[in-house]
């Protein structure tokens, strides 16, 4: 007989009641849960610029802007999981007392290497599927870049934006994310763009 100790997965309510009083902020996939690594300067910089500037567009409207210390919630046929996006806009907004928001319309997060393929393709994925979600953006924090993946009739279309004069249109919300203030005080090294393919929107 096996002695080996079998995963017990973490309930939803055994989750949200450990992240209330939690030290570090932590993601929850299903049952299992994953401690957030610390951000750099540059990152919260880039945060810091976005949330601000949506917040001084959406001054007075519904839609309202949230930082990262708000999860969204993504409730699929296989399980739920909880995210923190570095920021992200909402236009039905949950009670106050929630600790999470079930209807983002727009999510951005700021990639860095050690997150790029959670957030290009696990968190991706699990954002897309959420039916209020209108733009999912990643922003670079190396280069003055984003991708986006934008809602259309026949799902979503990407674009890239690319050099401090290029401007994220987000109509969705009647905002936009010029990348000068994005990344407005923020030193990074040279341009580099091999990933990005030529001929997308920039």
């Amino acid at each position: 007989m096996s002695t080996a100790r079998q995963h017990q997965p973490v309930s939803v309510a055994d989750y949200l009641s450990g992240e209330h009083n939690a030290l570090r902020k932590h993601e929850y996939v299903e049952g299992d849960v994953y401690a957030m690594v610390g951000a750099t300067n540059t990152h919260n910089r880039i945060a810091t610029n976005g949330t601000g500037s949506l917040h001084s567009q959406l001054r007075g409207k519904t839609c309202q802007v949230f930082n990262s210390d708000t999860k969204v919630r993504v409730r699929q046929t296989r399980g739920t999981r909880f995210y923190y996006p570095d920021f992200s806009v909402v236009c039905r907004v949950n009670p106050a007392s929630d600790t999470y928001q079930d209807a983002p319309v727009v999510i951005v997060e700021i990639i860095s290497e050690s997150t790029r393929r959670t957030d290009e393709y696990e968190k991706r994925e699990s954002y897309l599927s959420i039916n209020s979600l209108q733009v999912y953006v990643r922003v670079e924090q190396t280069s003055a870049a984003a991708v986006v993946d934008r809602r259309v009739d026949s799902g979503f279309e990407r674009e890239v934006y690319v050099g401090l004069d290029a401007v994220i249109p987000l109509s969705e919300i009647a905002c936009q994310l010029p990348l000068a203030e994005l990344y407005e005080k923020v030193e990074f090294l040279p341009l580099e763009a091999d990933d990005l393919s030529e001929g997308d929107v920039g």
